[in-house]
């Protein structure tokens, strides 16, 4: 099975600052894709530079000519999925058809408590649940179809207009992040592909086999969804983003631990395995050179 390397660039420089050069250089060595985080704002880096993902992406596909783009991930924490079509149909366009959308329902971090007015409570999992459920099939639909309305219990559109619809057909590619059922059944229905960071309960004291098996586990259980759906679940690619499984940053410490971290997880039906770039003085501060090595060495090992 074939495997794909893409990686993540955290929108913390800004774009004439080095911000640019790290987009370029992300094409340069190959990778398949360059995502970005959607955030207001992320853990450490709260207090520090934060730009938003639309726009960088927007600036990434106009300095860009083959590298895909996207997000990882986009949630309905604060986004609309009216104003998220009409951004993403523009995004595409700009790109030449090079986006990806990677879609989740979202944490308790930052995202879900800026918004709010004094005294009130971000939503339960179950609430995000409930309106990522909503928000998927709605933005389906106003990528694919010309105008939209429709009433739910947490969205509505009138008339919604989008054309001339996404470049890519029937519109641009849906990565779903989900481990629960709920979520699951979302990308076994609407997703290309399906996303997962590992089991979080396992980061602080698991292991990496264990992480194994439970990826396994949530593989099997994504498999489930699409027969219950009538689907091969050999339709959807399968993404591993990196950094937050008990082997945290290891495997980017040499092209031998990455060669060995990614046969591992290529060998459980990953297709495409998503590194961060290096930040220095952070949970991402991995050597520039060893990641430079390994974009451009490790696949060949893995052939």
């Amino acid at each position: 099975m074939s495997l794909r390397l893409s990686t993540v660039i955290l929108p913390v420089r800004r774009w004439h600052e080095g911000g640019r050069g790290q987009w370029l250089r992300a094409e340069e060595l190959g990778f398949h894709t360059a995502y970005t985080y959607d955030h207001l704002a992320w853990r450490s880096f709260r207090d520090g530079p934060w730009f938003g993902a639309v726009p960088t992406l927007t600036a990434a596909a106009a300095a860009t000519e083959r590298l895909r783009l996207g997000t990882l991930v986009t949630s309905p924490n604060f986004r609309h999925p009216v104003t998220l079509a009409k951004e993403l149909i523009s995004l595409d366009d700009i790109s030449g058809g090079r986006i990806t959308l990677g879609i989740g329902a979202g944490g308790n971090g930052f995202d879900a408590t800026t918004l709010l007015a004094e005294g009130q409570q971000p939503w339960t999992p179950r609430e995000r649940a409930d309106r990522f459920g909503e928000f998927v099939p709605l933005l389906d639909r106003l990528l694919t179809e010309d105008s939209v309305t429709y009433e739910g219990t947490f969205y509505s559109a009138t008339e919604a207009r989008d054309i001339p619809g996404c470049v890519q057909r029937p519109r641009l590619p849906f990565a779903v992040a989900a481990t629960g059922p709920r979520g699951l059944r979302l990308a076994a229905r609407h997703g290309q592909a399906w996303v997962t960071t590992g089991d979080p309960k396992l980061f602080e004291n698991g292991t990496p086999e264990e992480s194994r098996e439970a990826i396994r586990g949530q593989i099997e259980r994504l498999g489930k969804a699409c027969a219950d759906l009538g689907r091969d679940v050999a339709e959807l690619d399968k993404i591993l983003l990196t950094g937050f499984t008990p082997d945290r940053n290891r495997p980017l410490e040499s092209v031998d631990a990455f060669v060995d971290f990614a046969g591992r997880h290529r060998d459980l039906g990953f297709t495409e395995i998503v590194v961060h770039a290096p930040i220095p003085d952070s949970d991402f501060a991995t050597d520039q050179v060893v990641f430079e090595k390994i974009a451009t060495e490790a696949l060949s090992q893995l052939r």
